[in-house]
């Protein structure tokens, strides 16, 4: 396999969507250790708002043409979406408060919300990587909640990093920039709310 179709897999096995939903399902079950389909059913629920319906909508804007790519290459773009997603999660947080479900993954929401309202202002002016800000977030995360030894995870990071740089989607720079401002946000915020 090709350096080239490596960075491919790792960017789409590793993208925004698919960490984020993985993390609020694992949260979900982690904070309902005695009810697991209770858990179960507020991770996805968490997942559809803040990762599956706006994915979905970015989908159908590279279908009709407004969106060059499903992770929005072009800066420029990214405001709609990420507007979309903002707006989403809005939604989920509120359907979760009124069910109930446990700070960690209401805490998880606001750190996503935050996350994206930095994004946006950032990528107002430069494309920071949210492929390095998210998975840098989601490895803090895991640790904070699970303990040290998910610090193992931290090479992913690094991984889709080097992946968006690969594939000429973000420079160093971005990539870097992006990991930090996602470990500093997602695990300040959640670690503040939880």
């Amino acid at each position: 396999m090709t350096s080239q179709r490596i960075a491919r897999a790792l960017t789409e096995i590793f993208a925004p969507a698919v960490l984020v939903s993985v993390l609020l399902v694992l949260l979900g079950l982690h904070s309902e250790p005695d009810r697991p389909a209770r858990g179960l059913v507020l991770g996805v629920l968490a997942a559809l708002f803040e990762s599956v319906l706006p994915f979905l909508y970015i989908l159908r804007g590279v279908r009709n043409g407004s969106l060059t790519d499903h992770h929005v290459g072009d800066h420029k773009q990214r405001r709609g979406p990420l507007l979309v997603g903002l707006g989403s999660i809005a939604v989920g947080f509120a359907v979760l408060l009124w069910l109930g479900a446990h700070r960690d993954l209401i805490a998880a929401v606001v750190a996503g919300g935050v996350g994206l309202i930095v994004a946006m202002a950032v990528n107002h002016w430069w494309k920071m990587s949210i492929h390095a800000a998210v998975a840098a977030g989601s490895v803090v995360i895991l640790m904070l909640v699970y303990g040290w030894l998910l610090a193992v995870t931290a090479p992913l990071v690094a991984a889709v990093g080097w992946s968006r740089v690969r594939l000429k989607d973000h420079t160093v720079s971005q990539v870097v920039v992006g990991a930090v401002v996602g470990a500093i946000v997602a695990g300040g915020v959640f670690a503040a709310l939880r």
